[in-house]
C-alpha cells in the first residue's frame, strides 16, 4: 500500500522560488533494476531555494558487490555489511524527499531504481515530478561544454563539490549544476515550475525565441489572440491559465500547422475571464468574429440549414437556408446542407410524409414515392386531409414532446436490416438516427434555456454566470461578489423555435453542460428550468 501522506508538488503554476526541489544521487551494484540493488542514497532537500537538509546512507543490497562497481565508487562489500537494507531505508528517505519535486543527473536512471523498490514494497510508483540537469544542460549549455557528464558540467560550474561516484557528493555536485542551469533558463523566462519542466522539450524549437510574447500573460483563465503583422486575429483559443496555455506552443510542438502559425504570428492579445465558461463563450464569439484562418474547429460555417415545414395544404419537409423562410421552423441549425440531409432523411425514415413537390391530384398516377409505399403523397388526388394530417401531427409530436415516436420506427428498421445481414443499410439508418437524435437533444437544451427566460447559477467553488434567454450575459469569480440582475420581465422575448446561428447553438450547448454539471446550483430563473420528461434516446456508441 502508498505511504501514508506521499504526495508530489502538483501546482505547476508555481513561481521556482516557492517550489521544494529535492537532489538526488543513488549508487548501484549495476544497471539494471530488475538484476541489481541500491548500495547508497544521497540527497540534498531545498525549500525557497535554501538546503533544508540532507540525507545519506549506504544500503546493504543483498547480493555482491561487483569489483568494477568497488573500483569506480570506492564502496566495498565490507562497508555495507552493517548498512540498512532498502526496506529500512526507503520509508525514511520517501518521508525526506515528502512533496519536493526529484532533481537528478540522468534522473531516469535513478528513478528506475527507486520505483523498482518502491512497488517492491508495496509502496507504488512514485508521484512525484522530477526534472532532469541532463536534459536541462542540452537545452542551455550545449555549446559550452566538451560533454554533458555530471563532472564536466561540476568543473564549468565551479561546483565546490567534485563529483567523486560517491551518492552524496553526487548530489551535491548535482545541486550546484541545477541551480546554475536555473539561472540561465531565467534568462529565456522561465520562472515557474510548469516552464522548467517543459523547457527541455523546446531545444530545436524553430520559433522559440517569440515566447517572450507571453510574457505578460497572466495566470488566469481567459482567451487569448495571435496576431500577424498586420494585426490580423489568425488564431483565437481559450485557457485556464493564459500563461501555461500560450507558452505550450513554443515548447517544441512539431505539428505543420503550429509551425506555420507562429511563423506568422507577430503579437498577442488576451481578455481575463472570471471563469472556464466564460472563456469557452468568449472563444466561440471571438472565433465566429474573426473566423481566424488557423482555427478549425467551432469556425462558423459559410451557409448553414435548417430544416422546416412547408406553408401548404399538404406541407412536405424542406431545407432552407435561413430560419426567416416561409414555414414552420423543426430543427437546425445544421453546419451544411449534407448535415440536413442526414436529419432530413431521418425523418422521412420515422414518418411517410410527402417528398414529391407536385401539387394536389396533379399527376395520373402516383409518385415513385407514393408507389414504394415510403410516403404518402397528394400528387394523384387520392389523398384527402383526413388521411395526411395525422402524419403531420405525428412529425409535429414527434419533434416537440414524443421523439420516441420519430427515433423508435429508425431503430426498428436499422436492427431489422442488421437481422437480415444488410449491415450498410444498418449503418446507414444507425448514423440517422444518431444525427436526428442530436438534432432533436439541442432543440430542446436551447427551448428549456429560452423559455427560462434569465437564469441566475452558480458554481460549488463561488464561480457564477448570469444567461438571458438562452444568452451568456455575464459571470464572476468566487472573490468577485456579483450584483445579482433581475432581468427583463417574463415574456418579454418571443419564443425561438432553434438558435437563429450556429454559435448561439454552441453557446447554448455548453452552458446546459455548465448548468447541469455536479457542483451547479440555480439561484432563480424569470420561468422553470423544464427539461421536457420524455427523454431523447441516444444509441450506444460501438
Amino acid at each position: 500500500m502508498p505511504l501514508a501522506g506521499q504526495r508530489t508538488f502538483d501546482d505547476l503554476g508555481a513561481p521556482l522560488h516557492e517550489v521544494p526541489f529535492c537532489v538526488l544521487d543513488l549508487e548501484t551494484t549495476g544497471l539494471s533494476p530488475e538484476l541489481h540493488g541500491i548500495t547508497e542514497i544521497g540527497a540534498v532537500r531545498y525549500v525557497a531555494g535554501e538546503p533544508d537538509g540532507t540525507f545519506d546512507t549506504l544500503v546493504n543490497p543483498d547480493a555482491p558487490i561487483p569489483p568494477t562497481v568497488t573500483i569506480l565508487t570506492g564502496i566495498t562489500q565490507y562497508m555495507v555489511v552493517d548498512a540498512p537494507r532498502i526496506e529500512e531505508a526507503l520509508p525514511s528517505l520517501l518521508e525526506f524527499i515528502g512533496d519536493a519535486v526529484i532533481v537528478g543527473h540522468n534522473i531516469r536512471f535513478d528513478m528506475s531504481f527507486l520505483n523498482a523498490a518502491a512497488v517492491a514494497l508495496g509502496y507504488g510508483k512514485l508521484a512525484n515530478r522530477t526534472v532532469d540537469t541532463l536534459g536541462l544542460a542540452k537545452r542551455l549549455v550545449r555549446n559550452d561544454v566538451r560533454n554533458l557528464k555530471l563532472d564536466t558540467l561540476a568543473a564549468h560550474f565551479r561546483s565546490p563539490t567534485t563529483p567523486n561516484h560517491r551518492a552524496l557528493a553526487d548530489a551535491k555536485a548535482t545541486a550546484h549544476v541545477f541551480w546554475e542551469l536555473l539561472g540561465r533558463a531565467g534568462d529565456l523566462g522561465v520562472t515557474h515550475l510548469d516552464d522548467l519542466l517543459r523547457l527541455p522539450t523546446a531545444r530545436g524549437s524553430t520559433h522559440y525565441s517569440k515566447i517572450t510574447l507571453t510574457d505578460g500573460l497572466p495566470r488566469l483563465p481567459g482567451v487569448y489572440r495571435f496576431h500577424d503583422r498586420d494585426g490580423t486575429v489568425i488564431y483565437v483559443g481559450k485557457a485556464k491559465n493564459l500563461r501555461t496555455r500560450v507558452r505550450a506552443y513554443f515548447y517544441g510542438d512539431t505539428r505543420r500547422s503550429i509551425t506555420n502559425m507562429l511563423r506568422e504570428l507577430d503579437h498577442i492579445s488576451h481578455e481575463v475571464c472570471s471563469h472556464e465558461l466564460e472563456a469557452s463563450i468568449a472563444e466561440l464569439r471571438l472565433i465566429h468574429a474573426h473566423r481566424p484562418k488557423f482555427n478549425r474547429r467551432s469556425r462558423p460555417p459559410k451557409s448553414p440549414h435548417w430544416i422546416k415545414l412547408t406553408d401548404e395544404e399538404f406541407p412536405r419537409l424542406s431545407v432552407v437556408r435561413s430560419p426567416k423562410d416561409a414555414g414552420r421552423l423543426l430543427v437546425g441549425p445544421f453546419r451544411s446542407r449534407p448535415a440536413a440531409m442526414v436529419v432530413l432523411h431521418a425523418l422521412w425514415d420515422a414518418v411517410p410524409i410527402r417528398r414529391c413537390r407536385t401539387g394536389r391530384g396533379r399527376r395520373s398516377a402516383a409518385c415513385g414515392f407514393a408507389d414504394l409505399g415510403v410516403a404518402v403523397c397528394p400528387c394523384d388526388g387520392t389523398v384527402t386531409r383526413t388521411d395526411y394530417d395525422p402524419i403531420v401531427s405525428r412529425l409535429i409530436a414527434g419533434v416537440e414532446d414524443v421523439p420516441g415516436e420519430l427515433l423508435a420506427p429508425i431503430e426498428e428498421k436499422m436492427l431489422d436490416h442488421a437481422r437480415n445481414a444488410r449491415f450498410e443499410d444498418a449503418a446507414t439508418l444507425r448514423d440517422r438516427h444518431r444525427s436526428l437524435a442530436r438534432a432533436l437533444e439541442n432543440r430542446r437544451i436551447w427551448q428549456t434555456l429560452h423559455r427560462a427566460g434569465t437564469i441566475r447559477a452558480v458554481h460549488a467553488d463561488g464561480s457564477g454566470c448570469l444567461l438571458e434567454n438562452g444568452r451568456f450575459v455575464a459571470g464572476w469569480s468566487g472573490d468577485e461578489p456579483f450584483d445579482l440582475y433581475t432581468g427583463r420581465p417574463a415574456g418579454q422575448e418571443p419564443l425561438e423555435e432553434t438558435p437563429p446561428s450556429p454559435a448561439l447553438e454552441a453557446e447554448a450547448l455548453l452552458m446546459w453542460k455548465w448548468l447541469t454539471a455536479d457542483g451547479t446550483r440555480l439561484l432563480g430563473a424569470d420561468q422553470p428550468l423544464a427539461y421536457p420528461a420524455a427523454r431523447v434516446h441516444h444509441l450506444a456508441a460501438g
